[in-house]
C-alpha cells in the first residue's frame, strides 16, 4: 500500500495548525487563563510555547518525516530492537481518550449552534442559559445525538483521506475560523468596559508569579494546545517529503497557533468584563456566561452563530488530527483499508464519549480520580500523564538517541547557530521542564 502525501508545504502547514487550533485555543485556554490571573498566565503560556513546545514540535514532526511511518512505526524503524516504540502507544491511548471527551463538547457547540441558527438561544431559555445548559447535558440520550454527529463529520474527513479530506478541509477551515475570529475580538473589543478585559488579559499581577501551579498549568496548556505528545504532528509530519524544510514550518505553526489562542482570549475577555463576569467561571465559560453575554448585546444572536460555528471549524480541524493518530497506525499494523479503520476507531471513540456524556447524567456520581467527573480524570490523564509522557519520550529519542549531527540533520539545521541553540533545548532544558509537569501531575511537587 503506497503511503500518501500532503499536495503541498503550505497544505501541511495549515493541517498541522488545525490540529493545534482547536477547543483547546477557544474553549479551554480561556478557562485556564482566567482561573491562573489572565496576563501572568499569558506569559508564561507564551515563554512555554516559544522554549519548549516549538522546539519539542520540531522534534516531533522530524521523526515522522524521517521514518515516513506511523506512530509506533517511526520509532520500529529509526530504533530497531529497541523499546523506544512504547513511546508511540502514549500517543495511540492519548487520542482515543482525548477524541473520547473532546467529541461530547464538540457536540455540545454544534448544539448551540443549531440552537442560534433557530433562534431558540437567542433569548435567555425559561430556565436561564445555565438551567438550560445543565438540562441538555444531564439528558442521558440527547447529547449523544450531537456527539455521533460530531464524530461522524470527522470520520467522514479522514475517510476521504490525507491530500483530498484533511488538507482539503483545512484550507477553507482555517482561513475562515481566523477571519471569524478577528472580527468577532474587533467586535468584543468595541464594548464599553472592554478595557478591563484588555488589562486582565495583558498587564499581569506579578505576584501570581510566585505561584507554581500558574507554570504547571501554562506548559499542560502549551501541550494540549500544540497537540504535543500525540503523535498527531509525528504522523502528519510522516506524510511530508524530505525537500520540505522543517524549521520555518513549525515556527509558523507555533505562532499561529499562538496567535488563535490570543485572539479567543480578545473575543472572550473584554465581553467577560464589560458585563460583570467573573474570568474564572472555569469550563462553563462558553456555554453559559458567553450566551447570557450575547443576549444583552445587538445583533446577539447573529454573534451566537458565528461564534459557535467558528467553535465548530475548530474541534473538527483537530479532531482529524487526533483520529488520524490510531488510523494510520493500525492501518500499517493489519493492513487495513483507511476506510474500514476510520470507521473502526471513530465508532471506539464515540463509545467512551457516550460514556463521558452519560457522566453528567446518570454516571454523575462517578469520579474516577479524586473528585472528578469521567470527562475530567480523562482529560487528566491524557493532558497531565500521557501527553508529557509521550512528549517527554519523544524529546529523549531526539535529544539523546540521536547523534547531535542526527538529530541537526532531521530537522534541517546542519551547520545552522539556530540549531545548536534548539539541540541544547531538547537535550536538556526542555526534560527538565516535561518533567516538573509530570510530577506536579503526580502530586509528588
Amino acid at each position: 500500500m503506497s503511503r500518501e502525501n500532503w499536495g503541498s508545504r503550505l497544505g501541511f502547514m495549515l493541517a498541522a495548525m488545525g490540529s493545534a487550533v482547536g477547543l483547546g485555543n477557544i474553549w479551554r485556554f480561556s478557562f485556564v487563563a482566567g482561573n491562573n490571573g489572565g496576563g501572568a498566565f499569558l506569559i508564561l503560556y507564551l515563554l512555554c510555547v516559544l522554549l519548549i513546545g516549538i522546539p519539542l514540535l520540531l522534534s516531533e514532526v522530524s521523526i515522522g518525516r524521517k521514518a515516513q511511518s506511523d506512530v509506533v512505526g517511526s520509532f520500529k524503524k529509526l530504533a530497531p530492537g529497541t523499546p523506544w516504540f512504547l513511546t508511540g502507544f502514549f500517543g495511540v491511548l492519548s487520542a482515543f481518550l482525548i477524541l473520547g471527551f473532546y467529541s461530547v463538547v464538540a457536540g455540545w457547540a454544534i448544539y448551540y449552534f443549531i440552537q442560534y441558527v433557530t433562534g431558540s438561544f437567542a433569548a435567555q431559555p425559561e430556565a436561564g442559559y445555565g438551567g438550560a445548559f445543565g438540562e441538555f447535558i444531564s439528558n442521558s440520550w440527547y447529547p449523544l445525538f450531537w456527539t455521533a454527529l460530531f464524530m461522524g463529520l470527522t470520520i467522514f474527513i479522514v475517510v476521504s483521506g490525507v491530500k483530498k479530506g484533511i488538507e482539503s478541509a483545512n484550507k477553507i477551515f482555517m482561513p475562515l475560523l481566523a477571519i471569524i475570529l478577528i472580527v468577532l475580538a474587533f467586535y468584543s473589543i468595541s464594548f464599553d468596559g472592554a478595557a478591563e478585559g484588555l488589562r486582565f488579559l495583558f498587564s499581569p499581577d506579578w505576584s501570581a508569579f510566585s505561584d507554581p501551579s500558574i507554570y504547571i498549568a501554562a506548559l499542560g496548556q502549551a501541550f494540549f494546545s500544540l497537540s504535543i505528545g500525540m503523535g498527531a504532528m509525528l504522523t502528519y509530519g510522516s506524510y511530508l517529503s524530505k525537500e520540505h524544510k522543517l524549521p520555518g514550518a513549525t515556527l509558523g505553526i507555533g505562532i499561529m497557533d499562538t496567535f488563535f489562542a490570543v485572539v479567543s482570549g480578545l473575543v472572550i475577555f473584554p465581553a467577560v468584563f464589560a458585563f460583570g463576569i467573573d474570568p474564572a467561571s472555569g469550563p462553563p465559560l462558553v456555554f453559559i456566561t458567553l450566551p447570557t453575554i450575547f443576549e444583552q448585546i445587538p445583533l446577539g444572536g447573529i454573534v451566537g452563530v458565528v461564534f459557535f460555528f467558528a467553535l465548530i471549524l475548530a474541534a473538527l480541524s483537530s479532531s482529524v488530527s487526533i483520529l488520524e493518530v490510531p488510523t494510520a497506525y493500525f492501518m500499517r499494523v493489519f493492513n487495513w483499508s483507511r476506510r474500514f479503520t476510520t470507521i473502526l476507531m471513530g465508532s471506539i471513540m464515540f463509545v467512551l464519549g457516550i460514556v463521558v456524556s452519560l457522566g453528567f447524567g446518570i454516571w454523575a456520581g462517578v469520579t474516577p480520580i479524586g473528585e472528578r467527573n469521567i470527562l475530567d480524570s480523562m482529560d487528566y490523564v491524557a493532558s497531565y500523564i500521557f501527553l508529557p509522557l509521550g512528549g517527554l519520550a519523544m524529546i529523549l529519542f531526539v535529544g539523546w538517541y540521536f547523534t547531535k549531527q542526527q538529530a541537526l540533520e532531521a530537522t534541517d539545521f546542519t551547520g545552522s547557530a539556530v540549531g545548536n541553540v534548539w539541540y541544547f533545548i531538547v537535550r536538556y532544558f526542555a526534560p527538565i521542564g516535561i518533567i516538573l509537569v509530570c510530577l506536579n501531575s503526580l502530586g509528588i511537587i
